[in-house]
């Protein structure tokens, strides 16, 4: 039982509101598939699944684990597991998951396991790589992909995929349009010889924005479900869904010289008063933080975060504030706080997110 009272606080309706902002960039046929691995973007991905399942046509997840736990949570939606290991292929089929096939031997081992079972028009999905380099099949391999998969009844292409490498960046447009442009040759090639026409889809929440004419047959929404969208413009049409809540363990009065927190890292200039937060670097709260660098909200007002932050706790110069131990503390409750803590930790809003601790208790709001 989690009865740490430091909270992640979700909010379900902010997550519909960012699905229906993408949804009405998309054409009416365009099937959208919710990314909710790494816990949901550091939220919950089984209540985010359910929330979604209606309102979605796929979910993905990064590993096979973290697919078979939304099975176990009763999600009955299509999951592709996008990294998918050799020694979970045996998992995925019984659990029902989809794996993506990104090089040969992945391939030829699913291939395998599905002869010996064996396995009828199982669904899988091929991965192309067209420029990010880091999964995927090359453009050279076609020929040999498409001889393989038509000598074999025991598994069906439910779709082909890649994945664009820098498609929020406006500088990177000429390289980005090329990677739309070599895959849809890479489909064209697979449509010619395949004898059926599987799913295909480029397009991450960035590219949605920024690339409407690549929405093909379905787009992949992960981190603008949670409120980012890698454009200030845009990410201000959305609205936030993590909220990071603590309170105040204990209220001390550090005297002119005196020192707070490992290191002696603040010391006291004047008469001090200082709250202790129970929350640290091993809750995702970056040790770049402290010393000022970061702040909290207590009582709607910022306070800067003193000393160095420590595994468990941080503490804040409450000085000119009114307070008391007890006090709910505001970590994060909004966009641009998360981005300012990206930025100070030289990071991104992502990392930022999917850092918080697993330790950290999730309440969901409806």
């Amino acid at each position: 039982m989690n009865n740490h009272v430091t909270i992640l606080e979700i909010d379900a309706k902010s997550i519909q509101h960012n699905l229906a902002y993408f949804k009405q960039k998309l054409k009416p046929e365009t099937k959208i598939l919710a990314v909710v691995k790494a816990f949901g973007y550091g939220s919950e991905s089984t209540e985010i699944a359910k929330l979604l399942e209606d309102k979605v046509d796929y979910f993905a997840v990064a590993y096979s684990n973290e697919g078979i736990i939304l099975r176990e949570a009763g999600i009955k939606t299509p999951i592709l597991v996008l990294h998918p290991q050799i020694q979970n292929l045996k998992d995925i089929v019984k659990h029902r998951l989809e794996p993506s096939l990104y090089n040969f031997k992945i391939f030829d081992a699913f291939l395998k396991l599905a002869d010996e079972k064996p396995l009828m028009n199982y669904p899988v999905h091929i991965k192309f790589n067209t420029g990010l380099n880091r999964l995927g099949f090359w453009h050279s391999d076609t020929p040999t992909l498409i001889s393989e998969l038509k000598k074999s009844n025991n598994i069906k292409v439910e779709s082909i995929f890649s994945h664009l490498a820098a498609s929020e960046d406006p500088n990177e447009q000429e390289f980005t349009i090329g990677q739309i442009n070599n895959f849809a040759y890479i489909v064209k090639q697979i449509y010619q010889h395949l004898g059926y026409k599987p799913m295909i889809h480029i397009l991450n929440t960035s590219g949605v924005i920024n690339y409407p004419q690549a929405q093909f047959d379905m787009v992949r929404i992960g981190i603008g479900l949670y409120g980012f969208a890698n454009n200030k413009n845009e990410t201000a049409q959305l609205k936030n869904t993590h909220s990071l809540k603590s309170v105040i363990s204990q209220i001390h009065i550090i005297q002119p010289g005196e020192t707070v927190g490992y290191n002696r890292a603040f010391v006291a200039s004047k008469p001090t008063r200082s709250a202790t937060i129970p929350i640290g670097h091993a809750d995702g709260i970056s040790r770049k933080l402290g010393n000022k660098e970061g702040f909290v909200f207590i009582n709607n007002t910022p306070v800067p975060i003193i000393g160095n932050v420590c595994m468990d706790m941080i503490m804040v110069d409450v000085s000119k504030i009114e307070c008391n131990e007890g006090d709910e503390v505001i970590l994060f409750n909004h966009q641009k706080h998360i981005e300012y803590m990206a930025h100070k930790c030289e990071t991104i809003p992502y990392e930022t997110i999917t850092a918080i601790s697993q330790r950290i208790k999730r309440v969901v709001k409806h």
